[in-house]
C-alpha cells in the first residue's frame, strides 16, 4: 500500500547524451517499476535499474539500500505526511473519521498516475520476493496509526487496542487494493471509504 510517486521521464530521455541523469527517489522508483513490470522483478538487476536511470550503481544505493526498497518509492516522506495530517486533525474529530481521512489522503492517486500506481501495487502485492520487505514497510505504516490512536485514547502505542486498530486500517487498505487490481473499473477511493465504514462501526464508540 504505497502512494504514487511523481511520474518519471521516459527511459530513453533519461539516457540521452547531454541530459542530466535522474536523481529523484520518486523518479528512480518509477523507472524501476516500469522495468520490473516489463522484464520481471527477479530478472531485473540493480545494475539494470542504474543504467536505465543514468547513474552509477553505488549512487543508486545512496537513494535506496536494496532493490526491494526501490519498489516502494519515497515511502518515508509519505509516512511523514500522514503523521502530520493526523496530528493536525482536531481532537473533537471522531477517531474513525480521522483515520478515514488519513487512509484516503495517503492513498489518493491523481488520474495521471493511475497506470503507474497500478503497476507498482501489482508488484508489491504479487511478487513473492517483495513480501518480506513489504511486511517491514507495513509495520512502519501501522506504527503511525497506532501512535495516533494511542494518543487519542490515552494508551501506549504498543497496547493491544491501538495496534488492533492499526491492523484493521492496514486490512482496509490492502483489501481495497486487491479489489482495485482485480477490477480495473473500480474506484480505489470508493473502496477505501466502503472499508472505512466497517472500521467506523468498530471504533466509533471509542471517540
Amino acid at each position: 500500500m504505497s502512494p504514487p510517486d511523481v511520474a518519471p521521464p521516459s527511459l530513453t530521455s533519461a539516457n540521452q547524451p547531454g541530459r542530466r541523469p535522474v536523481t529523484s527517489r520518486a523518479q528512480i522508483s518509477a523507472i524501476a517499476i516500469d522495468l520490473f513490470s516489463t522484464r520481471g522483478f527477479e530478472e531485473t538487476s540493480v545494475d539494470d535499474v542504474a543504467e536505465a536511470v543514468g547513474i552509477a550503481r553505488r549512487t543508486l544505493f545512496r537513494y535506496y539500500p536494496s532493490k526491494n526498497a526501490i519498489a516502494w518509492g519515497d515511502f518515508d516522506s509519505h509516512l511523514y505526511a500522514m503523521r502530520t495530517l493526523l496530528a493536525q486533525i482536531p481532537p473533537t474529530e471522531p477517531i474513525a473519521d480521522a483515520l478515514q481521512q488519513a487512509l484516503i489522503s495517503f492513498n489518493r492517486v491523481p488520474s495521471t498516475e493511475l497506470a503507474g500506481h497500478r503497476r507498482r501495487m501489482a508488484l508489491l502485492l504479487g511478487v513473492p520476493a517483495l513480501q518480506a520487505h513489504s511486511m517491514l514497510m507495513y509495520a512502519e505504516w501501522r506504527q503511525v496509526i497506532a501512535e495516533f490512536c494511542a494518543h487519542r485514547l490515552g494508551l501506549r502505542d504498543a497496547d493491544h487496542l491501538p495496534q488492533t486498530i492499526a491492523w484493521m486500517c492496514l486490512g482496509i487498505a490492502l483489501a481495497a487494493y486487491e479489489q482495485w487490481l482485480a477490477e480495473p473499473g473500480a474506484d480505489l477511493e470508493t473502496l477505501i471509504i466502503a472499508g472505512s465504514r466497517t472500521l467506523a462501526e468498530g471504533v466509533g464508540a471509542l471517540s
